[in-house]
């Protein structure tokens, strides 16, 4: 039978006394003790060169593991996690190489030292990522905004209001709000008009204040405003918030990050925050869509700046002018045309198609329908085809 307990130190001892006496088989020996040759060759090669102190049981622990993690970096990495608890180990293992930390772990191996210490059970762990990405070729080609939906304050609510840029998922504003409406929406996106310049596109979500696609009511008020500073303003399909993929997926960030577990006293305190994590956003969070870079590093300001007035539309001189009047009514060739209320006090133009009878009703650039006259009670062919946004990969 092999070494028991009794003890073994002495038994292994014997062993080896046996073995080293004239004339004996040591192979023989190991069959009776019940150990293999190898075993057997071993202790008393360790008996010859250290006596009875060379039998003890050794750690299995290596001497060397050039591969072990330092109290100093598995500090690090569960710093960085404290101060982000929802980040994991490819958003880590960045952050710390930009600190300047040497020989950074994998990503893997500081994800076990997340789950090692039980920091794996936070929002986003095994999260699925089989979504198709899609972006647009410079910064301020097109901007996604929308309201995150309201949070409870210790005294009324707050209605984030977020703009994002979709080139370089830069957020470019967190608006702590009191309301959904059009105006505080409007001074809102003046004050980051004034900041980054203006946008070519801005893509929204169906209804107040953006404004609805297709048939109905699809212009309001501020999407007028945004008509005078020349953006296109487009809209989601209805029922497919997948259209604004990467503002809905920065709201469950803003959520995981920011406001769980957390109710702020007042809307100012919580702009306080959303200004401190929009900066950790943009310039210190890896964004994995990126290849791990920060928006900040692809955001640039746009060369458009926010006009100081708002000029009169210039229509052509051949193209009818008309002034719309309360209601959202003019008046052409006899006929009593609905335009729509957001344009109450402007002036659209009526310009000529190429077929007799039919006319583009147009604001600045933009045709709001086409009008059918050879009818005894006109009727509008289409809407804007560029008011609705079918992309439906984020």
């Amino acid at each position: 039978m092999p070494f028991v307990e009794r003890s073994i130190m002495s038994v292994r001892e014997e062993f080896c006394r046996l073995a080293l006496s004239p004339g004996a088989s040591i192979r023989e020996l190991c069959r009776r003790f019940g150990i293999g040759p190898t075993s057997g060759y071993k202790w008393l090669e360790r008996f010859r060169l250290q006596g009875s102190a060379g039998l003890a049981d050794r750690s299995r622990r290596p001497r060397l593991s050039p591969h072990r993690i330092g109290d100093a970096m598995e500090a690090a990495v569960l710093a960085v996690r404290r101060e982000h608890p929802v980040w994991g180990g490819r958003k880590i293992r960045h952050v710390l190489h930009q600190d300047g930390w040497a020989a950074v772990p994998s990503a893997s191996t500081i994800t076990q030292i997340l789950r090692r210490h039980g920091q794996l059970d936070g929002p986003g762990a095994g999260e699925r990522r089989d979504w198709q990405r899609f972006e647009h070729g410079a910064p301020n080609d097109l901007w996604q905004m929308d309201f995150k939906g309201h949070i409870p304050l210790r005294q009324g609510r707050c209605h984030p209001l977020t703009v994002l840029d979709d080139h370089s998922r830069y957020a470019l504003s967190i608006g702590a709000f009191g309301n959904e409406q059009s105006g505080t929406v409007q001074s809102g996106l003046e004050a980051v008009f004034r900041r980054y310049g203006l946008p070519w596109r801005m893509l929204a979500d169906n209804g107040s204040p953006w404004g609805t696609a297709g048939a109905g009511h699809p212009y309001t008020r501020l999407g007028v405003w945004l008509m005078d500073l020349e953006i296109h303003l487009m809209h989601g399909r209805p029922y497919h918030p997948q259209t604004q993929g990467k503002d809905e997926r920065f709201h469950r960030t803003l959520k995981a990050e920011v406001l769980a577990g957390r109710v702020f006293a007042s809307l100012s305190e919580a702009q306080d925050a959303f200004d401190r994590w929009r900066m950790v956003y943009n310039g210190r969070r890896p964004h994995e869509a990126l290849g791990m870079a920060t928006p900040a590093s692809r955001y640039r300001p746009s060369l458009r700046p926010m006009p100081e007035r708002i000029e009169p539309p210039d229509y052509e001189p051949q193209a009818p002018v008309r002034k719309v009047q309360r209601g959202g009514f003019i008046s052409f060739r006899g006929h009593t045309l609905t335009c729509a209320k957001a344009f109450e006090g402007r002036l659209v133009a009526m310009r000529a198609t190429d077929t007799d009878g039919v006319f583009d009703l147009c604001y600045r650039h933009h045709v709001l329908t086409q009008v059918d006259l050879r009818q005894n009670t006109p009727q509008p062919v289409h809407h804007l085809p560029e008011q609705v946004f079918t992309l439906s990969t984020v």
